[in-house]
């Protein structure tokens, strides 16, 4: 009867138990979050090999860094003879502890020890550390063991590593290391592992900086166990008991913040693994400080430096700013991604972009005269011009005046489309927004943009030797990679060079004009020494002296240096040459040397029979080389400087078609420039001669009488004292000229500056300023007139 009983129980009650312990179950099984920590993480960077060189603060300000690959065996080693010296063997939770904590929680009757193992107290901190109370320590040992079902052992401690307090608001173990002894985990000594093992127990309590004596004895226990447990020896143990506790928290290091920036602004966070040079960018921000010193006393505040390396198109190092300029001198801005004006910086891919179309040789004369083109007046630095003067001199002396003419004759358009397919994202506006200005820091660029296109040109030389037989290149112009093994769009495609924005012999010959400039200081002497680094550079420097640029490329590096100030104020001295290059020649001594250059591209080559003086295509009357040039060198224009000139037998006078016939003459090759040209030319080159004048019988009756330009106010030689307005100001000059010939236009200098040019009516107003001053007005032609006065003010 009793067994009847116990049967129909069990009938009654099976359905409903098994019910209960499925629910229990699917409880038990899903009681575990998906993720257990939510937490924001710090943006770590490291260089190419590991190591650690910026850090910023995650979003809840707490210094929370990625983890590392793997867990420091000593501090594990610590960890479990501290807190879990059975974690290996139970299911995660611990009888035996729980009973032992119980134990001393009633001999002392209050808490003293929860009996948690790690398990356990992973769960607690992905719970927020709740109230120790019976029922909170129920769930964390039902979790615990769920824990354990999903997790390895060694998951578990990552856990627990990851996101223990170690006081104030340094979480993980990784943020310790490097906030109490600036070193990764895994570089922790004992007495260091052992520390940070004792300090997640009660971070509140013995935080460093705080309580430092119970530190060290928690610690020093900590070491006798485990020398005990023979984990360590006695030398071991001594050594590790006589390390220092460390201080308050030390900054974490920040040697490429701005770059850390960078990768904030473009949503990177976590742990970032760049390919920077860990020792090369110390040594960068070391010579940034020191020429930051210098600079600072001439009112300049700011400088960037990178450095790319071409073959593995990586950056080696990211300087974005002077490291101890400061807040107040926009110490924070990154310069290397900013647009600044860029000043004569894009002058070499003109030259590049002319060569690859054939429109100029390498040493085309290309006009270099005052000139004012709808009103844009550009001027050389020095003001002085040559006339003419050969291209690739134009180059390396960065005139101005010259490439403002050959960007005439290119073509804005053109030229901004080159630069766009150069790889430069700044020039956001059309063409005709910049005009012809955009030669000479019309248009806004970054350095970022400038020294990966400078890099690109290296590139297009060093992957067209590889690939030569092919005739065929790489795509140059992708810019760098900033994380170590990561290919952002490098295309895998083979392009013809023909597809190319700049072929391969027109960026030869343009390091070839660029290599020539004159080096700054000791620099200068570079070509007396066989071993020295050829490197081809330029130097920009922008309107108002408000930015100073050098960039430069050899085989395996390119490097751009800006220097300024970053709110844009100009100071007088903020020249490139000045501030600029000397910068971007001490940071190629601290890259590994090289002495080899650029291979010629001969494929890409041909000879041309070019004239010896003018450097375009000879024509029947030059002097004339044959040459290696540009694969399009035929494309170019005829000399049109040479003329065949008669002269009278005995070479006084020159004879024009109609005064020549029935007369006997010689007939001779002459290189004649444009009277304009001639005038400026003659300044420089005194060797230069004209034809003979005009036999008197071929010169025509109306222009008998003389110079047909003459100077009406001044009309001699006088001093001049400038009356006064009502208000007391001083009132302008005004200088008049006339001319013969109602259309002829006429050129006026001030003391060699031009001032502008005037036809029909030639008056010129002029500032009042105290001295003698020479006034000069040219002609088309090549007729001058001139004054010397001197003005005096009352």
């Amino acid at each position: 009867m009793h067994r009847r009983k116990i049967w129909k129980f069990l009938k009654a009650n099976a359905m409903p138990g098994c019910v209960l312990a499925y629910l229990f179950y699917l409880i038990f099984l899903f009681s575990l979050p998906a993720k257990l920590f939510q937490e924001p993480l710090s943006t770590v960077l490291e260089a190419r090999d590991g190591r650690l060189l910026s850090a910023q603060i995650a979003e809840d300000e707490q210094w929370r860094l990625p983890p590392a690959d793997s867990l420091s065996d000593k501090f594990v080693k610590c960890l479990l003879q501290y807190e879990d010296k059975r974690f290996y063997y139970h299911p995660g939770v611990d009888p035996v502890a729980l009973l032992r904590a119980a134990w001393l929680n009633l001999k002392h009757q209050r808490i003293v020890s929860g009996g948690s193992t790690i398990s356990m107290q992973v769960i607690r901190l992905s719970r927020k550390n709740k109230p120790r109370t019976l029922s909170e320590k129920l769930i964390e040992i039902i979790l615990a063991s769920r824990l354990e079902l999903k997790y390895s052992k060694s998951d578990i401690l990552k856990l627990y590593a990851n996101n223990a307090p170690f006081g104030g608001n340094v979480v993980g173990l990784e943020s310790a290391s490097w906030r109490y002894y600036n070193k990764p985990s895994p570089l922790l000594s004992w007495g260091e592992a052992a520390t940070l093992a004792v300090l997640p127990n009660s971070p509140a309590m013995i935080h460093p900086g705080r309580n430092r004596d119970v530190l060290r004895r928690k610690r020093n226990e900590l070491l006798e166990v485990l020398f005990r447990r023979k984990i360590i020896d006695e030398a071991e143990k001594q050594l590790a008991q006589s390390e220092p506790i460390p201080e308050t928290p030390v900054p974490l290091p920040s040697n490429a913040p701005h770059l850390l920036s960078y990768f904030q602004q473009n949503g990177r966070s976590g742990r970032l693994k760049t390919s920077i040079d860990f020792n090369l960018q110390k040594q960068l921000n070391d010579l940034a400080v020191a020429h930051w010193s210098h600079l600072k006393f001439q009112g300049i505040n700011n400088l960037a430096i990178l450095v790319l390396d071409i073959e593995s198109n990586q950056v080696l190092a990211y300087v974005g700013n002077s490291p101890l300029a400061g807040s107040e001198h926009g110490q924070y801005v990154d310069i290397i991604q900013a647009p600044r004006s860029s000043g004569s910086i894009l002058k070499p891919f003109l030259y590049a972009s002319a060569l690859s179309n054939g429109e100029i040789l390498l040493q085309s004369l290309l006009t270099d005269i005052p000139i004012s083109i709808a009103g844009y007046k550009p001027e050389n630095y020095l003001q002085s011009y040559d006339g003419v003067v050969p291209a690739d001199k134009a180059l390396s002396r960065s005139l101005n005046v010259p490439f403002v003419k050959l960007l005439q004759e290119h073509g804005v358009a053109r030229f901004y489309s080159t630069l766009q397919r150069l790889g430069f994202t700044s020039l956001n506006r059309p063409p005709d927004h910049y005009g012809l200005s955009l030669i000479l820091g019309g248009a806004e660029c970054t350095l970022w943009d400038v020294t990966n296109a400078y890099a690109g040109m290296a590139r297009t030389l060093n992957g067209y030797y590889e690939l030569s037989q092919n005739q065929r290149i790489t795509a140059p112009y992708v810019k760098a990679e900033l994380l170590h093994g990561e290919r952002r769009g490098q295309s895998p495609k083979l392009l013809n060079t023909d597809k190319l924005p700049l072929s391969p012999d027109a960026i030869h010959f343009t390091f070839q004009a660029m290599a020539q400039v004159v080096r700054p200081g000791a620099e200068g002497d570079w070509q007396r020494f066989e071993a020295s680094r050829r490197i081809a550079w330029k130097t920009g420097t922008s309107f108002g002296f408000r930015d100073a640029w050098a960039v430069g490329v050899d085989t395996k590096y390119a490097v751009g240096v800006w220097v300024g100030n970053a709110d844009g104020e100009g100071r007088t001295g903020l020249v490139g040459v000045y501030t600029a290059a000397p910068l971007l020649f001490d940071v190629f001594k601290k890259l590994p040397a090289t002495n080899k250059w650029f291979e010629e591209p001969y494929e890409e080559m041909q000879e041309a029979v070019v004239c010896q003086q003018s450097g375009y295509l000879a024509n029947q009357y030059c002097p004339k080389d044959t040459v290696f040039s540009i694969k399009k060198a035929l494309r170019s224009s005829v000399c049109s400087f040479h003329k065949l000139v008669h002269l009278t037998p005995d070479g006084r006078y020159s004879l024009s078609m109609q005064c020549r016939k029935n007369r006997e003459l010689q007939s001779r090759s002459w290189f004649i420039l444009p009277p304009a040209e001639e005038y400026y030319y003659r300044k420089k080159h005194p060797e230069y001669q004209p034809p003979p004048p005009l036999h008197p019988d071929c010169i025509s009756s109306g222009s008998q009488s003389g110079t047909p330009l003459e100077l009406i106010y001044p009309a001699t030689s006088t001093l001049l004292v400038p009356p006064k307005d009502l208000s007391g100001e001083l009132n302008t000059i005004i200088l008049k000229a006339s001319h013969r010939d109602p259309n002829a236009t006429v050129f006026w200098h001030l003391d060699n500056k031009f001032l502008g040019s005037t036809k029909g009516i030639h008056t010129m107003q002029i500032e009042p300023i105290a001295g003698k001053h020479q006034i000069v007005v040219v002609d088309e032609s090549g007729n001058t007139a001139e004054r010397w006065v001197e003005i005096k003010l009352e």
